[in-house]
């Protein structure tokens, strides 16, 4: 396994400092903590050390967690990593602590395909992440719904699941929306009868219903009736 200078130094030589720059307020991480790689670049990194031979996690996971990039790779190189499903489970507890802002959550998401083969089993476990009542790990359990079990099989546990959203906080909030909005888009005719009667606050409906609105997969007719069902 390589060593976390190794690998500091071999990430420093993909930096690009316009990039850093600019990545940096998007991201809301202070300025100077990141390296400046382009997320394919870091995505092609950490498959390469997932698969690599000597690739030791527990290793990767005791790594310091001031870099941007560093805790981003944690959580990628879980996701690529071949593993059993019950060490999956158990790595992502690892990487829990170290999401801290939208960005490494949400692209540890999106790469957590294994996840769609286990949905049943992983349901437990997206069930206690909303109930841990953190701003992460509730934004970690929506954005895993809204990859992963966007059918309409799924949908009242995800109604249920929305009802528990602490969105006092900013990304629970704003994953929140997203969810629901995609459940408009896909299921309009239970996403309105949530919008109607589900427990989720009308500040983060009205949020749904605007990104909802966004889609070109909604007619006008659809929209508008959205529009409708806003709160103030």
């Amino acid at each position: 396994m390589k060593s976390y200078e190794e690998i500091v130094r071999e990430l420093r030589a993909m930096q690009d400092e316009k990039y850093r720059r600019f990545n940096e307020r998007i991201v809301n991480v202070p300025s100077g903590s990141s390296l400046g790689v382009r997320t394919p670049l870091l995505r092609k990194y950490a498959r390469e050390l997932a698969r690599s031979e000597g690739y030791d996690p527990e290793e990767l996971y005791s790594f310091p967690n001031d870099i941007f990039e560093i805790r981003l790779l944690k959580c990628l190189c879980t996701a690529y990593a071949k593993m059993p499903y019950a060490d999956l489970v158990q790595s992502i507890d690892r990487c829990m602590e170290v999401i801290d802002g939208w960005a490494v959550c949400d692209l540890f998401c999106a790469t957590l395909k294994d996840l769609k083969k286990h949905r049943e089993e992983f349901l437990p476990h997206i069930r206690a992440y909303v109930a841990q009542g953190t701003e992460f790990s509730q934004r970690f359990a929506y954005i895993v719904l809204l990859g992963c079990y966007m059918d309409e099989q799924y949908l009242s546990e995800i109604f249920s699941l929305l009802d528990r959203a602490k969105t006092e906080y900013y990304y629970t909030y704003m994953g929140a929306a997203w969810l629901l909005a995609e459940v408009l888009v896909k299921f309009y005719a239970e996403g309105v009868r949530y919008l109607k009667a589900g427990g989720l606050d009308g500040r983060t409906k009205n949020k749904a219903i605007q990104k909802a609105r966004e889609s070109f997969r909604l007619t006008a007719e659809q929209k508008n009736y959205l529009k409708s069902l806003k709160n103030g």
